[in-house]
């Protein structure tokens, strides 16, 4: 009898590391409910809650934008992938500071997409998995963090939330709108619309002359070492 219960002690024991390796290992592949993706919608919510007037939904479409207070550029998002758009999710900037620094739009990448007064950058989501979507523009947030977890990652050094765009190009918001955990002080760059200067510099852009847009070095890991890479920024404080 003592031999059955020890027996049957060790399958336990050992159900219970496999079930932890298991949990582990969903957790570290970017499951659906990991601690980024979770807190990313949390914080994410914050946002919204901050600047209502700024976040809208097209009319009878599945695209919510969030609008720059200065109207200049603008995070759209949806909750899955929609076959009637080249994008799910983007970034749209007004193309006139850029075409005042230099910018040839005929230059850019097939990767951007320049119509009327807006330059786009963007990507399709992968709906490889079950495929939720939202009503409202954080059930949209959330779907997309579900249907699409690798966009979603934490800048540390910044302690943002991102979406990842492509092509170095992102919309990044601060985990905590009041203090920056990073450096202890006050938060002021609770939103910030990021893009990859190189395109645009090879398209004839002098970076410095770009108004409205601040060029300047972002510390970013690369390859498990801490480096700094250019890009164009825009922040804003809305809280």
């Amino acid at each position: 009898m003592m031999n059955n219960k020890k027996a049957i002690a060790a399958i336990a024991a050992g159900l219970l590391v496999v079930c932890a390796i298991v949990f582990l290992t969903v957790e570290s592949a970017g499951g659906t409910f990991d601690v980024v993706g979770k807190r990313s919608i949390q914080s994410f919510e914050q946002v919204l809650n901050a600047i209502p007037e700024q976040v809208s939904q097209e009319s009878e479409g599945k695209d919510f934008t969030l609008t720059a207070p200065d109207g200049s550029v603008r995070f759209i998002w949806n909750s899955a992938n929609n076959s009637d758009s080249r994008f799910d999710v983007m970034l749209q900037a007004d193309a006139a500071p850029f075409v005042a620094a230099g910018l040839d739009t005929g230059k850019l990448p097939e990767e951007y997409d320049v119509s009327g007064d807006f330059i786009t950058a963007g990507l399709k989501l992968d709906n490889s998995s079950s495929v939720k979507e939202g009503k409202s523009a954080l059930d949209a947030y959330e779907s997309m963090v579900y249907n699409d977890r690798s966009l979603i990652n934490y800048h540390m050094d910044m302690d943002h939330f991102g979406v990842k765009l492509g092509g170095g190009n992102m919309f990044e918001w601060a985990k905590n709108m009041k203090t920056s955990a990073a450096t202890g002080k006050d938060q002021d760059k609770d939103i910030v619309f990021v893009l990859n200067p190189e395109p645009f510099i090879a398209a004839g852009v002098n970076p410095e002359k770009v108004e409205g847009w601040v060029y300047a070095p972002v510390p970013v890991m690369e390859n498990g070492k801490k480096t700094e890479v250019l890009k164009f920024l825009k922040p804003f404080n809305i809280q």
